[in-house]
């Protein structure tokens, strides 16, 4: 005769988490983040290539240019990437950081070997780092398991 299983004592959540914070702070969140990010960014950037000299026009005018195109491109993966597979998603991941870095790292005006061979050492720590992520947490299409 066969027999039940027993039942474990872990149960699922079926309803999501309390919401702290009002629409419009979630949808203010989902622009200044980036934008910090690529205030940071673009700082560095002016920064790594202005080399410790003066500040010049152009120095501040690369700085804004860098941080606009950061925010973009930020923007465009966090709202791109959740709609891809995890592959897909991971590799999205893998390019970002990958150009990132070796963008920021050339500014130093390192040689272009090391540049690309350390940016491409950081990008596949971050896209393995990002596959086990997405792995972990997400369903074989790309929704996300809670």
């Amino acid at each position: 005769m066969a027999h039940a299983a027993p039942v474990s004592g872990i149960t699922t959540r079926t309803t999501r988490p309390p919401n702290l914070f009002s629409a419009r702070a979630h949808a203010i969140g989902r622009w200044a983040g980036p934008l910090a990010l690529g205030l940071v960014y673009g700082y560095w950037a002016a920064a790594d290539r202005r080399g410790g000299g003066p500040i010049t026009g152009w120095n501040v005018l690369f700085g804004f240019v860098t941080t606009i195109v950061f925010t973009v491109v930020l923007s465009a993966v966090l709202m791109v990437g959740p709609r891809l597979r995890r592959e897909q998603h991971a590799a999205l991941w893998f390019a970002f950081i990958g150009v990132a870095f070796g963008f920021l790292y050339s500014q130093s005006g390192r040689a272009i070997v090391p540049t690309v061979g350390l940016s491409l050492g950081i990008a596949i720590v971050a896209g393995l780092f990002c596959f086990y992520w997405f792995y972990t947490h997400e369903d074989a299409v790309g929704r996300r398991v809670r």
